[in-house]
Order: structure tokens, then sequence, then C-alpha cells
């Protein structure tokens, strides 16, 4: 699969790569809250167990988020 990346003169532009990589982070967490909410709804102890999970993984692609920004502003400094 070939991927689309914006390029400036036939380079590939570093700040679209990290604005990119941050928007498909916060898609990704935003689905797993989602996927969440969706476990939370059901009845069953599971269920609990399962929106939990999903909670936290939502958490941990929001800390890469953050982690990738703080990269991408030292180096685009």
């Amino acid at each position: 699969m070939t991927r689309h990346y914006e390029t400036i003169a036939g380079v590939v532009t570093r700040g679209e790569t990290f604005a990119k990589l941050t928007d498909h982070l916060r898609e990704a967490e935003e689905c797993c809250y989602i996927i969440a909410h969706l476990h939370a709804t059901e009845d069953g102890h599971s269920d609990v167990v399962h929106a939990t999970g999903w909670r936290a993984a939502g958490q941990l692609l929001e800390q890469v988020r953050a982690k990738v920004t703080v990269f991408a502003q030292k180096r685009l400094q």
C-alpha cells in the first residue's frame, strides 16, 4: 500500500509528516474511547473490564501523541 506524503520539491516535509502522525494518533485515541463507551453500555462484568481496557489504551495513545509532539517541537525549532 502506497501512502501519500506532502512534499516540497519532491522532498517529504518533516512538519507535515509529524502533523499526519499526531492526527492519526488522535483518531485512534478517539476510537478507543468510543469502543470503551460501547462496552460500558453493555451488561456484564467482562464488558466493564473491556471498557476499562479500551479507556487505558486511549490514554496510552494520548501519552504517545504528547511525546511525539514534544519530539516534533524540539526538532522543528
